[in-house]
């Protein structure tokens, strides 16, 4: 009912009152109508947040598998464009590693021979010197062999000759009386110039392989700095990216079964190109030790605060040994010195093994910051795609 009806049935006399129920009936039905339409826009408010939570729920899935896939990608931007500037070096070091393998020794080459051993003429090899794999070697061996033990044997032979000789004939019981003479004009004369003679001929293949060994290293020789150490050996690389190695001796069990010889094996050797100059600087740290490998026909010092300097040029690739040659002290005899020569291929390869670069070559650029862009980068911008 109403509520004019009810005002008029109460009042039906006054038409004042009539007239004011109208009016009241007419505001309160806007405010009514205000009211519905309020509810209303909230309604459709609520209706179009139910119908965004929707569409939100339903496009997650997308946006997750979007993901999922984006990453697939970016990691291989990432590999391409991060690690791709270095990637050349990381496989190039690789490659120069696996380039690279330890020249297994030669039996009864750059080493010393087993008098008992069952190689051919052990027993005469065993009594000279080794095999010689450099031009000054060749040299002085050819000098010892063809020139002192020939003399040495001469004279040792011709000195016992005389020695018998005086026994037998001038002894006791067949010379009763002994001679009295003083002087020999010709046997002085003889054995004042013979023995000037024997000293000129060995004095000038002496004098000629000592500047041979003296001779100053060419610029572009390769430059290896030994530094000796109570005990073992440091080799240092200037001209190859200051690579540094340290040289110990190997057990006993441990150089027999890599197939070298004992107490010579070690576990880094120096390694050289063979057939090029080399300039072996020595030196050490703490008292004076001698670095000499008797099959390259090479012994240098290496006195603590001086730097020795010698050349060295290497005919054939190979695994040379030698030791420690200057008494420095409880475990001098655990000094060995192993020499790997390789051909320069190969040691350019060792070269890279070892993290050092060429002379002429440049270490590798690195790589520009606007290629190292973080992963979330790529991210966004695959989004923003």
């Amino acid at each position: 009912m109403k509520l004019a009806e009810v005002s008029a049935e109460r009042c039906p006399s006054d038409p004042l009152v009539g007239s004011m129920g109208s009016e009241f009936e007419n505001e309160i039905s806007k405010q009514l109508g205000h009211i519905e339409m309020g509810q209303m826009h909230t309604r459709m408010k609520l209706a179009t947040l139910a119908a965004l939570a929707a569409v939100a729920a339903l496009f997650a899935p997308v946006s997750v598998l979007a993901q999922d896939a984006a990453a697939p990608i970016v990691e291989q931007m990432g590999a391409e464009q991060v690690v791709a500037p270095n990637a050349g070096v990381v496989e190039s070091a690789a490659d120069a590693a696996s380039a690279y393998t330890p020249m297994a020794p030669t039996r009864g080459k750059g080493m010393p021979t087993d008098p008992l051993s069952d190689e051919p003429n052990a027993m005469m090899k065993s009594l000279t010197f080794q095999d010689q794999y450099t031009d000054n070697g060749n040299y002085a061996l050819g000098m010892h062999d063809y020139i002192l033990l020939p003399v040495i044997t001469i004279i040792s032979l011709f000195v016992l000759g005389l020695l018998l000789y005086v026994i037998v004939r001038f002894n006791r019981g067949a010379n009763p009386e002994a001679s009295r003479t003083t002087h020999n004009t010709m046997i002085e004369v003889v054995w004042t110039i013979v023995p000037v003679i024997i000293l000129v001929v060995i004095a000038v293949p002496s004098i000629t392989l000592l500047a041979r060994q003296y001779e100053t290293p060419p610029a572009e020789a390769v430059t290896i700095k030994a530094t000796g150490y109570q005990w073992y050996w440091g080799y240092t690389y200037p001209d190859h990216g200051e690579i540094e190695i340290v040289s110990n001796m190997l057990p006993e069990d441990e150089a027999v079964r890599r197939g070298e010889p004992g107490q010579l094996a070690v576990d880094n050797r120096m390694v050289v190109p063979a057939g090029v100059p080399l300039r072996i600087q020595t030196t050490a740290s703490d008292v004076i030790h001698a670095f000499a490998v008797p099959s390259l026909w090479f012994k240098m010092d290496a006195v603590p605060g001086r730097l020795n300097e010698k050349l060295l040029t290497i005919k054939e690739p190979g695994v040379y040994y030698g030791q420690c040659s200057e008494l420095c002290g409880s475990r001098h005899a655990y000094m060995p010195i192993a020499v790997e020569a390789l051909p320069p291929e190969q040691f350019a390869a060792w070269v890279k093994a070892q993290g050092g670069t060429m002379p002429g070559e440049e270490a590798a650029p690195a790589a520009p910051a606007a290629e190292e862009a973080p992963a979330a980068e790529q991210v966004a911008l695959l989004t923003t795609r």
